[in-house]
């Protein structure tokens, strides 16, 4: 029992300041400036993926905790692949909606269309959580 304990207490100990060492680290790495609001931070990376197709504008709206410049680049590579899969599509959204905003955090939503010329329609709710440091950023999106 008293070597489970050990083990236990070196293990959060190890856990706790590996915790403490990343938040150290990834706290101030957010480079420029984000979006002034929420909506605009989820629009402006909407825009960088499905309209301008550009991996690296798009992880600009991503915050650095979350930056993933692989994954960003495989999503803008999905999309060129509807473009020349599908007759002209376009994407379209509304103006995405800040469903709850607390302090330096909020939950945005909007609903991501794609309209081929041919007529066929395809939607994709989509929810977003953005984060407030150095201007608003796309955090996780689900």
């Amino acid at each position: 029992m008293l070597i489970v304990s050990i083990v236990a207490a070196l293990a959060l100990l190890l856990c706790g300041g590996g915790g403490t060492a990343a938040f150290l680290t990834l706290r101030n790495v957010e480079s420029g400036e984000g979006a002034k609001e929420p909506a605009e931070a989820v629009d402006a990376f909407l825009t960088a993926v499905y309209r301008e197709r550009d991996a690296k504008k798009a992880a600009s709206h991503v915050c650095a905790a979350s930056r993933d410049d692989k994954k960003i680049a495989a999503k803008v590579a999905e999309v060129r692949g509807y473009v020349e899969q599908h007759k002209s599509p376009r994407f379209s959204w509304p103006r995405p909606k800040v469903d709850n905003q607390t302090g330096d955090r909020a939950t945005v939503s909007t609903k991501v269309t794609m309209t081929t010329s041919d007529e066929k329609v395809a939607d994709q709710e989509l929810r977003f959580t953005v984060v407030r440091k150095t201007g608003w950023r796309v955090c996780e999106i689900a």
